[in-house]
């Protein structure tokens, strides 16, 4: 088992994470304990949830998944496991979480009735990384910094993160964090696949300089990767073919943004690659994420026991330089099929 620490931190994890997502919803509690128990056994340490989980998220729901998780932790030496969590983001964004009636923000009250309530669903007294979920347009970042520093030292939390933030986001908050010497963001939670290779544009650098390290969410972008997609049709119960047909304009837009011609083109490409490896087009895709030397750990997700194997394979490989050429070359040909 490998294991890499998270930026300048005492959290020495493995390079894969277990997402929790579905917990809740189209995954049941059971079903949920086994997929967490078999990544256990297996050595996985680092678990990932959010106070918004399950998804999608609804104000009747919201926090099943802490509440699984919470319980399942129980069984567990509490100090066996890395555990993150997430404050919901902003009201002000993209999208308004039904998180606190739709009125959350990354201040110092939002910040603090969350991990209250984290705490109290997940049954620790501790998060190990606690991670803001993404970016607040309104609140300054020396507010929500101030706020999160204060879990610190209240030993509510050991680490902060961010998600789902850009390069000035980051670049904004790290050096706010030195100037007023306040616990900074160690890691930075982002979509990365080899699909959606943004992340190698500025991102990579900041983390690199700055010793920040990604926690790549949705390697195999969505499922897409997984050629579930490339027969020709919406397969059912998948969640873009739900996605296709819902009335809210943004959830089509994620779905064409997965789905597309060009997705469709390059996955066609990483299966023929996959198939000559003599692998799974999954743990291809999860093999590729973990190995960028930002990385600290890939999380992937699984609604079904028997869809965790492919990813875990990739604990035990390691793509060589020939593989990694013929990457370039099909994100070369088909640049940036997420856009």
């Amino acid at each position: 088992m490998n294991y890499k620490y998270i930026g300048k931190t005492g959290l020495r994890v493995t390079d894969i994470c277990l997402g929790t997502m579905t917990f809740g919803t189209t995954t049941n509690k059971e079903e949920a304990f086994k997929i967490m128990d078999k990544a256990y056994e297996r050595g996985i340490n680092f678990f990932d949830t959010a106070e918004i989980y399950p998804v999608p998220p609804t104000a009747d729901l919201g926090g099943l998944t802490e509440e699984i998780v919470g319980e399942w932790l129980k069984t567990k030496p509490r100090e066996s496991v890395i555990l993150a969590s997430k404050v919901a983001g902003a009201a002000s964004g993209w999208f308004v979480p039904p998180t606190r009636h739709g009125l959350t923000a990354i201040d110092s009250f939002h910040i603090k009735r969350a991990i209250e309530g984290s705490l109290k669903r997940l049954q620790t007294d501790y998060i190990d990384l606690y991670q803001m979920h993404w970016p607040d347009t309104i609140v300054p970042i020396e507010e929500s910094l101030k706020a999160f520093d204060e879990l610190v030292k209240e030993g509510k939390v050991r680490y902060i993160g961010t998600s789902n933030d850009s390069a000035y986001g980051l670049t904004k908050a790290n050096e706010a964090s030195k100037y007023n010497n306040l616990a900074r963001f160690e890691s930075i939670q982002n979509n990365f696949s080899l699909l959606n290779p943004r992340f190698l544009d500025e991102l990579s650098t900041i983390c690199r300089k700055e010793q920040i390290s990604l926690l790549p969410y949705s390697p195999m972008a969505g499922g897409v990767l997984s050629g579930k997609y490339n027969a020709g049709f919406y397969p059912e119960g998948a969640r873009f073919s739900s996605y296709i047909q819902n009335k809210n304009k943004r959830v089509q837009a994620m779905a064409n943004r997965f789905v597309n011609d060009k997705t469709m083109a390059a996955t066609a490409k990483y299966m023929d690659l996959a198939k000559k490896l003599g692998m799974s087009p999954v743990t291809l895709a999860v093999a590729w994420s973990k190995q960028h030397d930002f990385v600290a750990s890939t999380i992937i997700g699984a609604r079904e026991l028997v869809q965790l194997d492919d990813s875990l394979k990739a604990l035990d490989i390691t793509l060589d330089n020939n593989t990694l050429d013929e990457i370039k070359i099909i994100q070369n040909d088909i640049l940036y099929p997420m856009g």
